[in-house]
């Protein structure tokens, strides 16, 4: 799969958000905590963008499918048994702890998961998205309790909780959202509070190996944090297609100008144009690079990390550039 094609696909987060959202809402448990002889219940039974899905109550051998449902759970506390990886890599994100993830077996690349290598580990429970496996749906349920949300992208957090719900780690998660919140609270009053940050715009431009230049819109991860942080975004932003991004060819770069610009690179930076358009006139002649206001950060976890565990290294990371 191609890096255009993935991230295309990733454009259905923006138009799911709503269904997302709903999904979320049916989410609970409709199993009693004990059967009637009183003993602890074996399954419940979980709301999925495919309908009600019984998982076991504890499930113990889990296999996840995306990077933001391996994010989710390992921020859960939660060591999958077996789980996929970009195409651009075989190793799992190093943003997520080396202990948490070296145990983790490998079953393919994300959205081409090997299907022989998932039931050779015999899981209890699948997690992933319909944007990036619903057309195996069958076949995964097959193996075992398959749990999807509608998409990946600007629905993460809704997803979170999907997921959550499945790994029976309600109590965590609530842990998790304060901590965000706290976090967020924090990032923002270092910019100078409320109407400083809204005051700033701020930009996310990423270059892509066999594509045109992406200016992030709001639709999307990255979008979702600046949101929550209250940073101003820069009016490009409300072109996006889906919201999602507005491309560019390396001679309208400077429709990319903002005070703040924060970029990354997926693939080569030779092939994927980084090189050539950051040492260009236009590029050098944006307010952010005449004022020493672009920063570079890691694709796989400011673009690909997907969830909490990625969103603390990020939002540290943002104050720290802001505040420099």
């Amino acid at each position: 799969m191609t890096p255009l094609l993935r991230d295309r696909r990733a454009l259905v987060a923006g138009s799911l958000a709503v269904t997302a959202a709903l999904t979320l809402a049916g989410c609970g448990s409709s199993d009693p905590a004990a059967d009637s002889s009183g003993s602890p219940a074996k399954t419940r039974t979980v709301s999925t963008a495919n309908g009600e899905v019984e998982v076991p109550a504890s499930p113990k051998r889990v296999v996840v499918l995306d990077s933001g449902e391996l994010d989710s759970a390992i921020t859960l506390g939660v060591r999958p048994v077996g789980a996929t990886h970009s195409a651009s890599e075989d190793a799992f994100p190093t943003y997520l702890p080396a202990s948490e993830t070296k145990d983790i077996t490998p079953v393919g690349e994300i959205a081409n998961a090997n299907l022989e290598s998932v039931a050779a580990l015999k899981p209890d429970l699948i997690l992933t998205s319909k944007v990036r496996d619903g057309e195996r749906y069958d076949e995964l349920s097959k193996i075992a309790p398959t749990v999807m949300t509608e998409a990946t992208g600007s629905a993460w957090k809704e997803n979170f909780q999907v997921h959550a719900e499945a790994l029976g780690k309600q109590a965590e998660a609530k842990k998790v959202l304060a901590t965000y919140d706290t976090q967020v609270a924090k990032v923002t009053e270092a910019l100078g509070g409320k109407e400083k940050a809204a005051a700033t715009d701020v930009n996310f431009v990423r270059f892509v190996e066999g594509a045109e230049i992406r200016i992030y819109g709001k639709q999307n991860y990255i979008g979702s944090l600046l949101a929550d942080i209250g940073t101003g975004r820069p009016p490009i932003t409300d072109k996006a297609k889906d919201g999602f991004s507005y491309d560019v060819s390396p001679e309208k770069i400077d429709l990319a100008d903002a005070d703040v610009i924060f970029t990354s690179t997926y693939g080569d930076p030779g092939k994927a144009g980084t090189t050539k358009t950051m040492n260009s006139g236009l590029w050098k002649g944006l307010k952010a690079a005449r004022n020493d206001k672009v920063f570079k950060v890691d694709d796989r976890l400011w673009i690909a990390g997907i969830g909490y565990t990625a969103a603390g290294k990020i939002l540290q990371e943002f104050e720290t550039s802001m505040t420099r």
